[in-house]
């Protein structure tokens, strides 16, 4: 069923960005800038694997000249639990007080380093600031630090966003954290930084990339919410012209360049183009906001049985979240078409310029990305991670758990309807 505008619809969207840095050897320049905020002492926070690249070594000691005495954390979980969070933030707080953070690496380090900074500056426990229904969804109290998000993934958005994801493990959930607050205060893109990601990380973050643009070029336009009062708005506004704009550039650099970056990762164009189709991604879903496939992802990758993804970490099981997201992304378009099919044929034309349109229009989406998931190598559908038919009543009650990205679908998305788009995606092709 599709959304009807309410009788007193909203007039206003809103946007938020964080402070951009971008180019070649842009990381050098972190100590200056965080002096400029008189930051004396930072905690660098990364993962044992982008840690071994010595980049965050890098940043760190370049810091010095500019009179900072910075710290490397090297314990971030990739893909961070609710009991590697607390790690984080139990390690700041016993070495702290830290004037400022920089995260460097995927989207795991950077959501880290959000829940670090909020819980070294705010009272009470994580389970307080987690969504709602799993956590309390309680908004913090006090400023936090300034944050620098210094990604060497292309993908995941984090440096942009409001949002940290993360796994409740004894729920066997996936959820997150969502406040104006958690925002970068500088987003530093240094591609340079991503030579060093493997092709099985490139393809699956490149899928982040792909769903965010997407999900938010088609999410509930802004104008078919009910008018609020400033202190309800929310990051997630709905579909808008900027983020529209933003999503429309990233679907461009993604189909010139999205297959040569996984095929050649040294390929020194590719790469910006990667880095600059996540950032354009991330600031178009980072105020439009995502649905289904995010929704569904959440369940997908936290209740991961035993998939190992070439290119992850081998000593455990994981289903990257951008591969998450992409495994029932075909079916949840075919969905929601009959709600924008004008946006979804134009999405097509931009992620597929070369493709002839099917004789059914509401194929053309779809088979776009599932020709894109074959060429770089992703699984074929939910199955090809493990999952059969008897997991997907536990699947679909994990996405719809996911009510602030559900609410965000063009269409009212019911639990039959997650039940359908699930068991359809078990084998995509």
């Amino acid at each position: 069923m599709s959304i009807t505008a309410p009788a007193g619809p909203e007039s206003v969207f809103t946007y938020g960005a964080p402070a951009l840095k971008f180019g070649p050897g842009a990381s050098d320049e972190i100590g200056y800038d965080l002096a400029q905020h008189g930051a004396h002492r930072v905690l660098v926070i990364t993962d044992a694997g982008v840690a071994a690249t010595g980049a965050p070594h890098r940043i760190a000691e370049r810091m010095t000249a500019f009179g900072i005495e910075a710290h490397v954390f090297d314990g971030v979980h990739v893909e961070p639990t609710d009991v590697s969070l607390r790690q984080a933030a139990d390690h700041a707080l016993a070495s702290g007080p830290w004037d400022a953070f920089v995260a460097v690496g995927g989207g795991s380090s950077i959501d880290t380093a959000k829940a670090v900074n909020l819980l070294s500056t705010n009272p009470g426990e994580l389970m307080d600031y987690i969504n709602a229904p799993v956590g309390r969804a309680l908004a913090p109290v006090n400023p936090l630090r300034p944050l620098v998000a210094v990604p060497t993934t292309t993908g995941t958005g984090a440096e942009s966003t409001t949002i940290c994801v993360l796994d409740v493990l004894e729920l066997k959930v996936k959820t997150g954290i969502s406040h104006p607050r958690l925002r970068p205060t500088f987003a530093v893109i240094d591609p340079d930084l991503t030579f060093t990601q493997p092709a099985g990380v490139t393809a699956a973050s490149g899928m982040d990339i792909l769903c965010h643009a997407l999900e938010s070029y088609t999410a509930r336009p802004y104008d078919t919410y009910p008018h609020k009062r400033p202190e309800e708005r929310v990051p997630y506004c709905g579909a808008n012209p900027i983020s529209d704009a933003w999503s429309e550039r990233a679907l461009r650099l993604l189909a010139q360049s999205f297959r040569t970056a996984v095929r050649d990762g040294d390929n020194p164009r590719t790469r910006s183009d990667m880095a600059l189709a996540a950032t354009f991604a991330g600031l178009g879903f980072g105020n439009a906001g995502v649905h289904i496939p995010h929704a569904n992802a959440y369940p997908i990758a936290g209740r991961v049985k035993d998939f190992h993804p070439a290119g992850y970490p081998a000593h455990e099981p994981m289903v990257p979240h951008g591969m998450a997201v992409s495994l029932t992304a075909p079916e949840a378009f075919r969905f929601t078409f009959a709600a924008q099919p004008e946006r979804h044929l134009r999405a097509a034309e931009l992620l597929a310029p070369g493709m002839e349109r099917p004789a059914d229009p509401a194929e053309y989406l779809p088979t776009a990305i599932e020709r894109l998931m074959r060429d770089i190598g992703m699984p074929n559908g939910i199955g090809g991670v493990g999952y059969d038919e008897g997991d997907i009543p536990a699947l679909v009650e994990g996405a719809m758990k996911q009510q602030r990205l559900l609410s965000t679908a063009p269409r009212t998305v019911t639990e039959d309807d997650v039940a359908g788009i699930l068991g359809r995606s078990l084998t995509l092709w």
